[in-house]
């Protein structure tokens, strides 16, 4: 386990005074004194409550779980491990090793705890687990790795790692710009296996299905322009090459069978192909640069790591023994002063 003075408990909240008090006495009880509640301004007791329990409480200056995030880890998270989740008792203080264990021992910059190792009945509506899936696997395929539950709330990441991320999103898209980030950035990224409990009966959610739903398809469409571009821009080249035959199809078709002719849907379906091809050139080209930036942006963070490294130990060696010559030289002066003072009986700085 690691010194719980290093790790920051990072708590957005709104609105979630049936709940916050036991998430932060959760973790006070198991020695992580360091809890930091974000609050965007609920209309209940949520900060009341969370300071009674023991929590640093701050209201964001703006709104939204995203805002909230981006604005603790810029202005208030002051600790190199930060474990983040949401107030509403879903998750458990008794599992936060185990998202806090990979980063200990190097072998991840970044932990998702996956709720669908041990999902308790009621946890997850029907409609929510198909949409929780969809996106996964949309995740996947658009951004080429599969980290299982993107829209998991219970991470920890280091605080340097985060800061490596450009993050934009203001509401629940967090998670998922969270997990674009970390692929894009080649942040070592580990997944493990958590409990989600259902929320206790007296607090409501505020999570909107569909219009939350759609907003992070969208981001993570919107996303793959920087991230993998060939997938979007290919996937509008694709479509619109698609168009232009079909219409092309349809023209010859009218145009042999029934003798009439469709200047401008032929017009139309030439110009579709003719985008739609130059899109996916684009396309391809987007890819390689991306690709190469990736490449040399890896060597550069390696050769910077080297340097740092080299420098830490040359610098070691000359200021050690800078620090012992100087040492030698007050001893031996001290030397020669004392015997000045034993032969003669005169201290020379009197004199």
């Amino acid at each position: 386990m690691t010194d719980s003075d290093d790790v920051c408990v990072l708590v957005p909240t709104y609105n979630e005074a049936e709940t916050i008090g036991a998430v932060v006495t959760g973790f006070v009880d198991q020695g992580y004194q360091h809890v930091l509640v974000v609050d965007g301004g609920s209309a209940d007791d949520t900060q009341a409550v969370a300071r009674e329990a023991g929590a640093r409480v701050v209201e964001q200056s703006g709104t939204g779980k995203g805002q909230a995030v981006r604005e603790a880890l810029q202005r208030h998270v002051d600790r190199p491990y930060v474990l983040m989740l949401d107030g509403d008792s879903t998750y458990r203080p008794t599992e936060a090793d185990r998202l806090l264990d990979p980063l200990l021992s190097g072998e991840a910059e970044h932990v998702i705890g996956n709720r669908f190792a041990d999902m308790k009945p009621g946890a997850m509506t029907r409609l929510n687990q198909v949409g929780n899936r969809v996106i996964n696997r949309s995740f996947a395929l658009i951004h080429g790795r599969n980290l299982v539950d993107i829209l998991s709330g219970y991470r920890a990441f280091t605080l340097e790692s985060a800061n490596r991320l450009h993050l934009r999103a203001d509401g629940f898209g967090i998670e998922t710009e969270m997990s674009v980030e970390c692929v894009k950035h080649n942040v070592r990224t580990a997944v493990v296996p958590i409990t989600y409990e259902p929320r206790p009966a007296d607090s409501e959610t505020n999570l909107r299905p569909f219009r939350d739903g759609a907003n992070i398809i969208v981001t993570l469409y919107q996303m793959a322009k920087t991230n993998n571009p060939l997938f979007y821009f290919g996937s509008v080249g694709t479509l619109s090459t698609l168009a232009g035959i079909g219409l092309a199809a349809y023209v010859a078709y009218e145009w042999f069978v029934r003798s009439i002719s469709h200047e401008v849907i032929a017009f139309l379906a030439g110009s579709a192909v003719l985008f739609g091809v130059q899109l996916l050139m684009f396309a391809v080209l987007s890819d390689m640069i991306v690709a190469v930036n990736r490449e040399q942006t890896h060597q550069i963070q390696q050769i910077a790591r080297k340097i740092g490294d080299e420098e830490g130990v040359v610098d070691a060696g000359p200021v050690g023994e800078d620090a012992a010559g100087q040492s030698a030289d007050v001893e031996e002066a001290a030397d020669v002063e004392e015997s000045t003072v034993d032969e003669s009986g005169v201290d020379p700085a009197e004199s």
